[in-house]
């Protein structure tokens, strides 16, 4: 999100007698239970990336930011469940969805729920810089000839993200029923999430829980960063639970399992304790963090690094209770092949036994 996104209105230029332009929502979001009260504009800052404190006070100025329906100042305190929608005078015709023919691969569909095991590289839905192109798109055109179903309709969609250099299963609802049914589950943390991902470093301890509360980096807001319990108000409760799979030498390869699903959760986790995700670029996972300083070991990482060009992160397992039928539905999806031949590449590496 740019600078720009929240158009200035003075108010010298709104006259009282002249009837309330229409407007129209942009951004919904839900507060966490957990959350303690802390002032709108600073929770806004840090749920949205890229947008000011001052562009958000003056959205809030001039009655674009509501929570619970009604217009709020910016020094409102937010509370559990509260529910703020950020509104604008002009429709939101940049994140419209429009079919594209992009290939996905559908792993399973009916007539309430669609579970795509996405490919690394493909953004989940539209947004600043990524107007098209997204996994939404695809959706659309595979669903073009149901005109029951609108992909701009908020009330059905994706029912979890997973970022854009992230492979893996995702799933999507095609009724409002299902989206409401499945959202609970994953609120409640009944799902069942399993990752793999290719870390930094021999992790010591066969497997592990790891506990830290997530919020935006002040240094650097496209990155977050763990805070200790109850020092950041906007952080949010995270738990990780890892399992080391195999030892690769300077790196694992390791089985993460979420218990809560915040942004980047894995890649902050693995990092906080000293193990970060391979070719994890914006937290430093694309420079030698193990290993020696031959140029042959260089030569074998950079080779690495050319294989998967992206963090080494696969959602691999989604379990869930299908809306309609009340089915247990469980499903696992194979590493994808740069992912493969990058921990291929390295179990042969170990077992020449180079230094």
């Amino acid at each position: 999100m740019n600078e720009d996104y929240f158009e200035e209105i003075k108010e010298d230029e709104i006259e009282s007698e002249v009837p309330q332009q229409e407007v129209y929502e942009h951004f919904r979001f839900v507060v966490d239970k957990g959350q303690t009260l802390v002032r709108i504009d600073k929770y806004l800052v840090n749920t949205m990336a890229g947008i000011s404190r001052n562009r958000i006070q003056e959205a809030a100025e001039i009655g674009n930011i509501h929570v619970n329906d009604k217009s709020v100042k910016s020094n409102y305190r937010i509370k559990p469940f509260d529910v703020i929608t950020i509104h604008l005078e002009y429709p939101p015709s940049e994140f419209e969805i429009y079919p594209q023919d992009i290939p996905v691969d559908i792993v399973y569909e009916d007539d309430d729920i669609i579970l795509v095991n996405k490919q690394p590289g493909l953004v989940v839905h539209p947004g600043f810089g990524n107007f098209d192109g997204t996994l939404l798109n695809a959706i659309a055109w595979h669903l073009k000839d149901h005109p029951e179903y609108d992909i701009n309709d908020s009330r059905i969609g994706l029912v979890h993200r997973i970022d854009k250099d992230t492979s893996g299963l995702i799933l999507l609802a095609k009724t409002e029923y299902a989206k409401t049914h499945l959202g609970k589950q994953f609120f409640n943390k009944t799902t069942h999430r399993r990752y793999q991902a290719l870390v930094w470093g021999n992790v010591k301890q066969d497997e592990g829980t790891i506990i830290g509360d997530l919020a935006r980096n002040p240094q650097d807001r496209m990155q977050f960063m763990v805070f200790p319990e109850g020092e950041n108000p906007l952080a949010k409760h995270a738990v990780t639970h890892y399992k080391v799979l195999e030892r690769l030498g300077y790196t694992s390869l390791v089985e993460c399992r979420l218990e809560t699903g915040r942004t980047h959760q894995i890649r902050v986790h693995m990092k906080h304790i000293g193990h970060t995700l391979f070719n994890d670029e914006r937290y430093g996972g694309h420079i030698i963090l193990k290993g020696n300083t031959t140029a042959m070991y260089k030569a074998f990482v950079k080779n690495c690094f050319y294989l998967c060009p992206r963090q080494a992160l696969h959602a691999k397992e989604l379990g869930f209770v299908h809306p309609r039928t009340g089915e247990y539905m469980f499903f696992n999806s194979d590493l994808p092949q740069d992912m493969q031949e990058l921990v291929d590449k390295w179990r042969k590496y170990g077992q020449r036994g180079e230094e």
